[in-house]
């Protein structure tokens, strides 16, 4: 049988996507402390922007975290590091200067956890890459923030030791840096991934476009272990997955959906879980498994085009913009609860 669902590699990427939450949430709380410390015009803009870019970064990383599948907490010594700063920009030991460099060295950590994670996601598994795809935008924006704030440091620096203010050019050398950034990252940074902004369509989908890569992973592998590491996450995936539409998204289509239409979703899923507990009763190096694998894929397959063919155009034709909006953001939120669940 498929002894966990978990494997650790998984589990230590979910750790560090919850150190990045956390350090998010640090860096939107730093800037408006920065915001309201600073007296100079233009830097409080620069400060207002990137507190603007930082707080839809957290949407972006909520939306990963989700998409990825697990929730986990921080390891001890990243929640302990997070407490000391949080305790060092709210006292006044720091000059404003040493907090920015603080900030900075945060920024740096960001940029490096996000390449960490894309890295190892290489080595885990192609449905871990998909699902951190997000990540891409919030690394090259952070890139650009690291380069703004060294011109930051460099005013407030030479300000803190002469007293006088530094040559202002200095911010054509930074937005230069900038706007290289931004021509690496090409249409990822302009594409912003503002995820909070996605309809319920687009967050489905991504949903089912991460399943069929796991059932394909599955198929082609010959090594049980790989194997059960793909199971174990395609089950938590379909269950919080399942869970989600069915609190959310069902009880809201009924109405102009049609009785009959929803009630068969309903049972195509219920049959779903049925045969997901079948599986997991059974060794991945068994002979039936990924025969059942591949008969439970055509029974989503088969749930996924009704789905997105009429259950999605009658979305369209009878949700606003809003209203669509909305229901991504309940079932996303739906489907972090289970996780939660499933994790303790």
């Amino acid at each position: 049988m498929v002894t966990t669902l978990t494997d650790s590699k998984r589990q230590a990427i979910a750790e560090k996507l919850a150190e990045m939450r956390a350090v998010q949430n640090l860096l939107i709380a730093n800037e408006q402390k920065f915001i309201q410390e600073c007296n100079d015009d233009e830097l409080r803009d620069r400060f207002r922007h990137m507190l603007e870019d930082d707080q839809k970064n957290l949407g972006v990383l909520e939306t990963t975290i989700t998409q990825y599948g697990i929730q986990a907490k921080p390891d001890e010594i990243a929640h302990k590091m997070v407490q000391q700063i949080e305790e060092m920009m709210q006292g006044s030991e720091l000059s404003f200067f040493k907090k920015v460099a603080q900030h900075e060295l945060l920024k740096h950590m960001q940029v490096m956890s996000g390449l960490l994670i894309h890295k190892a996601a290489q080595k885990v598994g192609a449905d871990v890459e998909a699902a951190i795809a997000p990540l891409n935008t919030v690394n090259f924006e952070n890139r650009a923030h690291q380069e703004q704030l060294k011109g930051v440091m460099e005013l407030l620096g030479v300000y803190e030791l002469t007293g006088l203010q530094a040559d202002q050019g200095l911010w054509a050398r930074v937005q230069d840096a900038v706007a290289a950034l931004t021509g690496v990252a090409g249409s990822v940074i302009t594409q912003s991934s503002d995820k909070s902004d996605m309809n319920i369509q687009d967050v489905i989908r991504m949903d089912h476009q991460k399943v069929n890569v796991l059932f394909m992973e599955i198929q082609k592998s010959d090594d049980p272990q790989k194997i059960q590491e793909y199971f174990g996450q395609l089950y938590m995936d379909l269950s919080a997955h399942s869970e989600a539409e069915e609190q959310v998204v069902y009880p809201a289509v009924r109405p102009f959906y049609g009785e009959g239409d929803t009630q068969e979703l309903y049972d195509e899923q219920a049959q779903m879980k049925v045969m997901l507990d079948q599986i997991k009763a059974l060794s991945p190096a068994a002979p039936e498994f990924k025969q059942q694998v591949k008969q439970l894929m055509e029974m989503v397959m088969d749930h996924v085009r009704q789905e997105e063919s009429t259950m999605f155009a009658a979305i369209r034709n009878n949700c606003s913009s809003e209203q669509s909006e909305q229901l991504a953001t309940q079932f996303k939120e739906a489907k972090k609860q289970f996780q939660t669940q499933m994790m303790a």
